[in-house]
């Protein structure tokens, strides 16, 4: 299947890994297939996770994998629940606390899912390169550091 080079450059030039990551999360939401994938860099090695599912590996296949989704689901309902932020000058790494609000055959539940997206800096703008998630729990709300806390 031939990409449209348009999609890729559907993401605005320069911004942030930040905007990126809005715009995949409200392509989640909206079931907007075309703007959820112009956030993707535009190289072969990109891979995408979903919860239980197989290394997906290029655009084509993590583009049939969301549109796979959307012709189920129609979009998915996801708050991001936290952001853990590494940055560095050409790359960022978001760990993300999804809350994900499904309809079961028992009725609406909530389901969580520890996300790690990374974004590089590429010629058209901050892009991702990696979205691995996996099924969470609702005690991952709760985040812990090694830092130790001091009262005074």
């Amino acid at each position: 299947m031939a990409r449209s080079k348009s999609r890729l450059h559907a993401m605005p030039l320069g911004g942030s890994a930040d905007e990126v990551e809005a715009a995949f999360y409200e392509s989640l939401q909206s079931g907007n297939l075309e703007r959820l994938m112009s956030g993707w860099a535009d190289e072969d090695e990109v891979v995408c996770i979903h919860p239980g599912g197989a290394r997906l590996r290029g655009v084509g296949a993590i583009r049939t994998s969301f549109e796979a989704m959307f012709s189920e689901r129609g979009h998915l309902n996801v708050v991001i629940a936290s952001v853990h932020r590494i940055e560095s000058l050409g790359s960022a790494v978001h760990h993300v606390l999804e809350k994900l609000e499904i309809m079961t055959q028992q009725g609406p539940a909530q389901a969580y899912v520890l996300a790690t997206n990374v974004y590089h800096k590429t010629a058209q703008g901050w892009r991702m390169v990696v979205h691995h998630a996996s099924a969470g729990s609702a005690g991952d709300v709760q985040e812990f550091s090694d830092t130790p806390k001091l009262f005074h």
